[in-house]
């Protein structure tokens, strides 16, 4: 399942970020996600590979809805 993130979603991640926010906007998409804390403004660049790992709900429509990876295991 690929999911196709826009500038200006609001995700939360895994862990949340050291100044007590989970909550994160996104300002920029392509190879590196670039993200800024909505807690301190701090803004930081993430692969998508570890984007993708690391998100876990997006904001739609003012509620968050989780976000469900699917792994598939080659045999």
């Amino acid at each position: 399942m690929i999911l196709n993130y826009r500038v200006g979603d609001i995700v939360t991640l895994k862990k949340g970020h050291p100044c007590g926010e989970n909550k994160w906007k996104i300002l920029r998409t392509g190879v590196d996600i670039k993200l800024e804390c909505l807690g301190c403004s701090r803004v930081v660049w993430l692969t998508r590979i570890e984007f993708e790992k690391r998100v876990r709900k997006i904001e739609v429509d003012g509620k968050f809805i989780s976000i469900i990876h699917n792994v598939e295991v080659e045999k």
